[in-house]
């Protein structure tokens, strides 16, 4: 064991010292990572090492297999595990910041999760969900924020399984296009999957389960930059003045936008009534209903009239004009009404999580298009109504979950769901969990209906199975028989 153990120190010094002696590791880095043969004897670092040479170049030489945009977003990929090694050390030596400081230490980090991000926009790019999956699985790393329980965000490895089942869905589409296609694209999208479960996950909840290990108090903290010179001088207090202790512990991140759930004011009773409103507003009023009418004399009646015939010409039609056909939709809309039902409307290219969530509560989401909505916890029910194009990710459903009037959706249930029904809708992919296998699943009126779920062996595929849209009637013995019509190859 303790031979084992000093080839690997000698590994890893040896790689440290031709890394410097080439010029690969710059002199900001070497400032950065502080006494390098020092750190690389750190069991915590060793073993993020190993993971870096073994899931992580897993990912790397299956991208370079595939080529193009997969190899670069993979290339981004490696260079944010290259930066978190970088702030693991630094962290070591640091002493442990305020949020300010926070913000300017894991900006590095940032920086690099932002290129990742900046691939997958634009126009639609090819392989996108390769790109997309990189890109929203790299949110794993940001478990080297976290400061405490009080800080905003779940424990470092809960944090990394949630930042995955959301990469995961994108994921599953990889798998799904080239498994009978592109062994290629398979292995990379297996090989990306166990870098982070159960690789990183268990690397994280064997290290640092409470977060990252910081220098001794005495140590120089990350500190958040300095003002420009274009910020307004802040008096400073006298030096009889006691100072205030610095805050130790973050203040929570700042809640979304707030018309994220906040419906728009209605302001319908400052308006005057139209319509029949107007109408019943009038005859309440107490006034004479008939004032101000006409009196019909005799030549005003059509049987006196000269002027009107028996013959109904019809009117000249205008040709249609372009554009005519068109939908409006309505304001968008994320709000919690009445603390018990979660509303999302007319959302359009969003990705949209609802997190704060409890089994009493239940989610209707409406008009929404090429938008991904993710919903952490238990709740009641959800139902997708008149969505298109659009993809849900949801734990477990206490009573039921709906699709109706929908075209091109995907779901994927992660935990349980007693009953599944789908109504009136065209394409729908359906991923079930282990757990939801016992779902009661209902279609009527719908096609392109296809459920895939996980193959028997522990890293299976996922196995597709389209259900029947068509159905044989025959009458026998007094009543009709139903069953699904089967087509043949031959």
């Amino acid at each position: 064991m303790e031979k084992a153990l000093v080839e690997r120190l000698e590994a890893a010094v040896a790689r440290l010292e031709e890394a410097i002696a080439s010029g690969s590791i710059s002199a900001s880095e070497r400032a950065l990572d502080g006494d390098l043969p020092a750190a690389a004897t750190d069991p915590a670092i060793l073993a993020f090492d190993e993971l870096v040479e073994g899931p992580l170049r897993r990912v790397v030489a299956a991208a370079e297999k595939i080529g193009g945009k997969v190899l670069e977003t993979t290339k981004v990929l490696e260079e944010a595990f290259g930066v978190e090694k970088s702030l693991l050390i630094k962290a070591k030596q640091s002493q442990k910041p305020d949020i300010a400081g926070l913000q300017e230490f894991v900006k590095p980090l940032n920086d690099v999760l932002t290129k990742a991000q900046a691939l997958t926009e634009g126009r639609k790019p090819e392989y996108f969900n390769h790109l997309k999956t990189t890109a929203d699985s790299l949110s794993a790393l940001a478990w080297i924020a976290f400061l405490g329980k009080d800080c905003g965000m779940s424990f470092p490895t809960a944090h990394v399984e949630e930042c995955w089942q959301m990469a995961e869905f994108f994921n599953n589409k990889v798998l799904v296009e080239y498994r009978n296609s592109n062994p290629d694209h398979v292995e990379w999208s297996k090989a990306l999957k166990e870098l982070y479960v159960p690789n990183l996950r268990d690397y994280v909840k064997k290290n640092y389960p409470l977060g990252p290990v910081w220098g001794p108090a005495g140590a120089a903290g990350p500190k958040a930059p300095a003002p420009t010179p274009a910020t307004p001088p802040v008096a400073t207090a006298s030096a009889s003045a006691p100072k205030a202790p610095a805050a130790r512990s973050p203040a929570p991140p700042p809640l979304p936008p707030k018309s994220l759930f906040e419906g728009e004011t209605s302001t319908s009773s400052s308006k005057p009534k139209q319509g029949m409103s107007a109408v019943f507003q009038e005859i309440n009023s107490g006034k004479p209903v008939t004032s101000g009418l006409r009196k019909v004399t005799d030549d005003m009646k059509t049987k006196n009239r000269t002027d009107r015939t028996g013959v109904v010409s019809a009117p000249e039609k205008s040709p249609p004009r372009g554009g005519a056909f068109s939908f409006k939709t309505g304001p968008p809309k994320m709000e919690l009404q009445m603390g018990r039902k979660w509303v999302i409307e007319n959302q359009v290219g969003k990705e949209l999580v609802i997190d704060d969530c409890d089994s009493k509560q239940s989610v209707y989401a409406y008009g929404c298009k090429d938008s991904v909505l993710q919903v952490k916890g238990k709740v009641n029910n959800i139902t997708l109504d008149k969505c298109t194009k659009t993809g849900i990710l949801f734990t477990d459903v206490v009573a039921a979950f709906e699709i109706v009037n929908c075209n091109g959706v995907e779901v994927q249930c992660q935990g349980s769901a007693p009953t599944i029904a789908i109504d009136n809708t065209s394409g729908c992919q359906l991923y079930l969990g282990k757990d939801a296998l016992g779902a009661s699943i209902t279609t009527a009126k719908s096609s392109e209906v296809n459920i895939l779920v996980l193959g028997s062996e522990p890293d299976g595929d996922w196995v597709q199975h389209s259900l029947p849209e068509q159905f044989l009637h025959t009458f026998k013995d007094g009543q009709f028989v139903t069953t699904p019509v089967t087509h043949s190859a031959g």
